[in-house]
């Protein structure tokens, strides 16, 4: 018997007819929305695979629902709705992100380390300034990446490629990765390119020699607030944090009083606290903070519709074959942990 699919995602044609030729597949497309919404009854009973970019809000009336495919890496949405309990399984679009959001690591670490903001702010005032904080190298620093999945895998070779050194802290490990999208020819899937891997617990000995802490991790009731006042006091004084990941892992009072009283000499930030940030808040105003409008990694991508096109098309050959899915979340982690 076919499955039912319902797609609530912009299309790409390509894939969207290549599902269509499938003999085991019964494609039904809604009209795209950019807000959670009822579905239609018919079919809200009917479907087994969802492909969305928000949940429906009358989910509980999706009988027959087994599976949901989100565009999203960031599966806070499907956490505390019961999903484990109805026997539904999940998947969520990482690795879409891996190469966008680690090149803006890359790019923040130089600028950082360069102080880019200020060599921009003398040229727009017409000042000629070779101070030797603007000649500083990466090269030879270490990278602290607290979360190694696709995004921490992807940041660490390329940073390995330009000379860095690079610790990971993470309370899997970091050895191989399994079952979960990359793009072809990134990232470090067999977990070879870390000098130091860290595990929970470990934290002292990790953040200490760092130049540079990348944050990587998903935010849960376990991760938010998990950077305050303690990790950023053993940080060294000339280490900056950044965070591509989501605001909250780092609370906010600590972040501002770190700042202020000189713990780390700088942060670039692309996930926020307020949305957007309110245009008085005092992190636009440090001179030594990069403001980003959380856009390392986007729906906007050139490549995005393509790659999670790509994950979703996989993962309903692999459903319907019986075989492990890519990105599956575990019923631990949709129940917030």
């Amino acid at each position: 018997m076919a499955k039912h699919l319902l797609i609530d995602m912009p299309l790409n044609n390509s894939f969207v007819e290549r599902l269509r030729a499938d003999p085991l597949v019964e494609l039904s497309i809604v009209e795209l929305s950019e807000q959670a919404r009822s579905l239609p009854a018919r079919l809200a009973e009917q479907t087994e695979v969802l492909f969305c970019s928000s949940i429906p809000t009358n989910i509980s009336e999706m009988t027959s629902l087994r599976l949901i495919q989100i565009a999203s890496s960031d599966y806070s949405e499907l956490c505390g709705i019961g999903l484990p309990e109805r026997k539904i399984r999940a998947c969520n679009g990482l690795g879409n992100f891996d190469v966008p959001i680690a090149e803006w690591n890359m790019a923040m670490m130089v600028n950082l380390a360069r102080d880019l903001r200020s060599m921009i702010k003398n040229q727009e005032s017409g000042v000629w300034d070779r101070s030797a904080r603007f000649q500083r190298e990466t090269r030879g620093s270490t990278v602290g990446i607290w979360g190694y999945g696709g995004i921490g895998r992807e940041t660490a070779r390329l940073a390995k490629s330009w000379g860095m050194k690079i610790f990971v802290m993470s309370r899997y490990g970091g050895g191989p990765r399994l079952n979960t999208y990359c793009v072809p020819g990134t990232g470090d899937l067999n977990g070879s390119l870390p000098d130091k891997v860290f595990v929970t617990g470990q934290e002292e000995a990790f953040l200490k020699e760092l130049d540079f802490l990348i944050l990587s991790m998903p935010l849960t009731n376990k991760t938010r607030g998990i950077i305050g006042e303690k990790q950023l006091k053993l940080l060294p004084r000339a280490a900056f944090i950044l965070n591509p990941a989501r605001g909250p892992l780092i609370d906010e009072t600590a972040l501002l009083k770190a700042l202020r009283e000189g713990w780390i000499s700088g942060a670039a930030l692309d996930t926020h606290y307020h949305y957007p940030m309110p245009s008085d808040h005092p992190l636009w105003r440090f001179p030594n903070v990069i403001m980003t409008p959380h856009i390392s990694g986007s729906s906007s991508s050139p490549y995005f519709l393509e790659r999670i096109w790509e994950i979703f098309t996989q993962n309903v050959k692999r459903y319907i074959s019986g075989e492990q899915l890519l990105n599956e979340l575990t019923p631990l982690q949709l129940q917030g942990d």
